[in-house]
């Protein structure tokens, strides 16, 4: 019943494109963007680090800071941006019917989405991997000694496909226990309803936090998938495409090329001539993606590069503490990589 109900969200979804693109011909994304004066970003209903609000309503993290990037771009203001909250069950239909301008709410890069959602994935903001949580004193030492637990899954996500593939691949018999939203499920594992809690490993992370006493949990070692977390926004709108990007490209750019939030105004003197593109002192690269050419001197006088952004929400001095591992840049031994600003 949960793999039908999942699928009809999904062909909700795609109907709902055809509008949506309409919509967009009739002058485009970024033109609707820019006449209503904010940009409409779905993210979770809260996931620490990622996007989250706090008891003012006022949201932030490394999603939320790529949908300030967009304001920061398109308007000079990083707070030009409204947050809708989105189940995973309900986020692709709120993207294809235009209810949001983008989807920056992790959401795993995978074929079906890329093909069948009438969706284009810009990038990835984070390269994460399925891991699973259990309770110290159950002593399970190890994904594969979980064989007979019951195990607390969002419905609606590739964790839970990707949970059946491992338990049946690996003859290990569970009894999975399905929630449509992230807080119930979090809730159930608190109040023991479960023994397991699998879901990304950064949201485990960022969820161990929120329980009563997070140093009785532990994250097991094995990590069961790849879970390429990204942005995605309608497809037939290359221009809105293209903006969402390069916005994108631009945060991994400037960190290669050491431009940060600090020293970008000191940056606009560079005789670098890469350095002068990316902040638009040389060229019209605004123009090509129909921003002001200062866009990149905009996004990054506000928010940083994106290893600002990821040290500042999810890096190893927060309290998540995530280490850059494979998110960090090419040059630094990840595979965070990006065309040039040419």
């Amino acid at each position: 019943m949960q793999k039908k109900l999942i699928l009809a969200a999904l062909a909700t979804a795609f109907g709902m494109s055809a509008t949506a693109s309409n919509a967009a011909s009739d002058g485009g994304t970024l033109q609707a963007v820019t006449d209503k004066g904010f940009v409409q970003c779905g993210v979770t209903g809260g996931v620490r680090g990622f996007s989250a609000p706090d008891a003012d309503n006022n949201w932030s993290g490394l999603e939320v800071d790529f949908c300030r990037a967009l304001g920061a771009a398109i308007f000079d203001d990083v707070d030009a941006v409204r947050y809708t909250p989105l189940t995973s069950t309900e986020r692709f239909a709120a993207l294809s019917s235009g209810e949001i301008d983008v989807l920056s709410r992790t959401t795993t890069w995978t074929m079906t989405r890329d093909t069948s959602l009438g969706i284009n994935f810009v990038g990835v903001m984070f390269y994460d991997g399925q891991g699973f949580m259990v309770r110290k004193s159950d002593g399970i030492d190890s994904a594969f000694d979980l064989d007979g637990a019951s195990v607390c899954i969002e419905a609606g996500t590739t964790t839970e496909l990707n949970a059946a593939d491992f338990f049946s691949s690996n003859d290990i018999a569970v009894n999975t226990v399905v929630f449509e939203e992230q807080d119930e499920v979090i809730q159930a594992y608190q109040d023991g309803r479960c023994d397991v809690f699998t879901t990304d490993s950064s949201a485990l992370a960022a969820e161990r936090l929120s329980l009563e006493d997070p140093g009785a949990h532990v994250i097991l070692s094995e990590i069961i998938s790849k879970e390429p977390l990204g942005p995605s926004v309608r497809q037939g709108d290359d221009a809105w495409f293209n903006l969402n990007r390069w916005v994108y490209f631009l945060l991994l750019n400037a960190e290669e090329l050491g431009v940060t939030q600090a020293n970008v105004d000191e940056m606009l003197a560079s005789d670098n001539p890469a350095i002068k593109r990316l902040l638009g002192v040389e060229g019209t690269y605004g123009d090509m993606i129909g921003v002001s050419n200062d866009w990149g001197y905009r996004i990054i006088k506000a928010l940083g590069n994106y290893g600002e952004m990821y040290e500042r929400h999810v890096g190893p001095q927060t309290e998540i503490g995530i280490a850059r591992g494979v998110n960090a840049l090419w040059t630094d031994g990840g595979i965070q990589y990006a065309p040039p600003v040419r």
